[in-house]
């Protein structure tokens, strides 16, 4: 685990179970990534259960709830199937996502002014139960003064587009990255915990670690993915090192 004032890293699990349910049975196990993932430097796991149960299900949080001893940051839609959920597991956080059925993945951030009146009740139950609240959000500074009006502590930025324009070679790449780092900026000033993940990559880590008002970072389809050809406690481990290497550069550009 990373020491003190260290950029957190976030392990997402959820595609450890989409490999498993291709087949079926308990192989390979979430439960088992996530101590791997705890053993090779991950400071929480985070879980996605969707309405659909596409991968992570009912089960797997009973039984990450139950036997891992690092936080537990429950993704979920904004319903009250979710929210009934939550409030029963009580896990250390949830981060509340926008979720349509038809996609693949998340496709971006909740849209925190349009729906204040639907995420308002979310948050105030699930934060009066102890449970650390984020809105998972564009890099927007009127989205992140929202979610300061609806009552989170804490957002993450969708990193989606930065990793997409670095991946395309788009010429927007270093927009992209400066609207991250103003968003963590603003976030911060306007007393918010700053976090930030989607697509990010061992080339994308750095630039965006690089953002000292970031807190933490939450990563999952790149590492299950490596970690076929490296295994999946080296691909963590490759991560939380060029993150920890990153915030070392003192004053180092947050920029490829």
């Amino acid at each position: 685990m990373s020491g003190a004032g260290n950029l957190r890293l976030g392990v997402n699990i959820d595609h450890v179970a989409t490999i498993r349910n291709a087949r079926g049975g308990a192989h390979p196990s979430p439960l088992r990534a996530a101590e791997i993932a705890a053993a090779a430097g991950a400071d929480g796991i985070t879980a996605h259960l969707r309405e659909d149960r596409r991968h992570i299900d009912d089960r797997d949080i009973d039984r990450l709830m139950e036997q891992i001893a690092l936080p537990l940051n429950l993704e979920m839609a904004a319903t009250e199937e979710m929210l009934s959920i939550a409030l029963r597991h009580r896990p250390h956080a949830a981060c509340i996502v926008p979720e349509r059925r038809e996609e693949r993945t998340t496709e971006g951030g909740i849209d925190a002014i349009g729906q204040h009146n639907r995420l308002r009740p979310v948050v105030v139950a699930l934060r009066d139960a102890g449970i650390r609240v984020s809105l998972f959000v564009e890099p927007d500074p009127f989205q992140l003064d929202a979610a300061k009006t609806l009552g989170a502590p804490v957002v993450e930025l969708h990193t989606g587009a930065y990793c997409e324009a670095f991946q395309s070679g788009s010429p927007a790449l270093q927009d992209q990255l400066r609207r991250i780092a103003e968003a963590a900026r603003h976030g911060s000033d306007i007393g918010l915990e700053v976090h930030a993940g989607h697509g990010i990559s061992f080339d994308t880590v750095k630039p965006v670690a690089r953002i000292g008002e970031l807190v933490e970072l939450n990563i999952g389809h790149y590492l299950i993915g490596e970690a076929i050809f490296v295994g999946l406690g080296q691909s963590i481990g490759t991560m939380r090192r060029l993150m920890d290497e990153a915030r070392a550069e003192e004053g180092g550009p947050a920029s490829t």
